[in-house]
């Protein structure tokens, strides 16, 4: 009888490494003039939907905001904020307050630019710290969002256990993360390493997220498998554009470190074992 292989441990990502990648990627996106200020994957509605990537990109943020439960008189908490994409849409979109955190000091810089822009500077306010050590006092904020931050994460038990601690009771925290969807195959595809290497992430542990959250002083109240509407399509459109002579510089592999295996979205294109968890629950 054969069995999967089970997989390698993962090295654990260091957050001033994780930062000064970030740091590298959001400088050689401005001066290439690919500059967007979502950096996550997109999110499409049904299989048809012919919504570009930058289109499905606000839909993901979108997603998150029917579920925060956010309104004008809210604090939310963006974890892993990047440019601040997200955290503007939130503003725009609900009117509550933002301040988001990222361990990448040039995503900040440009998040707050951007803010300052769009002249919600007020609402949305972001600072260089670590979700691992929050830096707020207890029960700080009405929602706490998690874009595709966790997987970066060292340690996913201390971050939700410091995001339980910052939110109000009743107050809700929405994440992605990712995770190996199973049957498990003999041998973990390339992509899937290229991106945890590439983007120094880990893979979650689908068996253990809800245990983990309970752990954390959480309620689940929603768990799904959103890889068909996100990672798979995002590879599959990064795969055709990865194709097009002229493509956007940010989508060129001499933007992404380890050049001689280095990591490109469009690695994922067609991988079904790389999945994508929407993750709801609350402060009880």
């Amino acid at each position: 009888m054969t069995h999967a292989a089970q997989p390698q441990p993962q090295p654990l990502p260091v957050p001033a490494a994780v930062g000064e990648l970030y740091d590298r990627l959001t400088l050689n996106a401005m001066n290439d003039g690919a500059f967007n200020p979502n950096v996550h994957i997109g999110y499409w509605d049904t299989p048809d939907s012919d919504a570009s990537i930058e289109e499905a990109m606000d839909r993901l943020t979108d997603v998150f905001i029917d579920r925060l439960g956010a309104d004008g008189s809210s604090h939310v908490l963006d974890l892993g904020c990047g440019v601040g994409g997200p955290a503007l849409r939130v503003v725009a979109h609900t009117g509550a307050r933002v301040t988001g955190i990222s361990v990448s000091k040039e995503q900040i810089r440009t998040a707050d630019r951007l803010a300052a822009e769009a002249e919600v500077a007020d609402r949305a306010v972001f600072q260089h710290g670590d979700a691992m050590k929050l830096p707020f006092a207890d029960e700080s904020f009405d929602a706490v969002m998690a874009l595709e931050s966790m997987c970066h994460m060292p340690d996913r038990q201390q971050v939700l256990t410091e995001a339980c601690r910052v939110l109000v009771p009743g107050g809700r925290i929405v994440l992605t993360d990712v995770f190996e969807r199973a049957p498990r195959k003999e041998a973990r595809h390339p992509g899937i390493d290229k991106f945890c290497r590439g983007l120094m992430a880990t893979m979650a542990d689908i068996d253990d997220y809800v245990a983990l959250l309970h752990r954390s002083g959480l309620r689940l109240r929603g768990i799904l498998d959103i890889t068909e509407q996100t990672a798979l399509r995002t590879g599959q459109e990064l795969a055709k554009s990865a194709a097009v002579e002229d493509r956007p510089a940010a989508l060129d592999e001499s933007n992404f470190p380890f050049s001689e295996d280095a990591f490109h979205p469009s690695d994922l294109a067609g991988v079904d074992a790389f999945g994508c968890l929407l993750v709801i629950a609350e402060r009880p």
